[in-house]
């Protein structure tokens, strides 16, 4: 499965859970958030994962497992 295709997947695995998927946007490969995602919480605004220690923390696979598990 493409990095593309899985990320839409996980994006609508939060929209039905009332999250948004968030990409880091930074285009330098050696800054500490390239590449990485968070999970907001759309009706407060507010970062549900991904957002400690850092912004955008989260793998792909991490958000997956995050959306997955109770």
């Amino acid at each position: 499965m493409t990095d593309k295709v899985q990320e839409n997947r996980i994006r609508r695995m939060a929209a039905r859970q009332g999250l948004t998927l968030a990409k880091s946007r930074r285009r330098d490969p050696h800054a500490t958030d390239y590449g990485g995602y968070m999970l907001i919480d759309t009706a407060t605004n507010a970062v549900v994962a991904g957002g400690d220690p850092a912004a955008y923390s989260l793998s792909l696979a991490e958000a997956e497992k995050w959306l997955v598990e109770p």
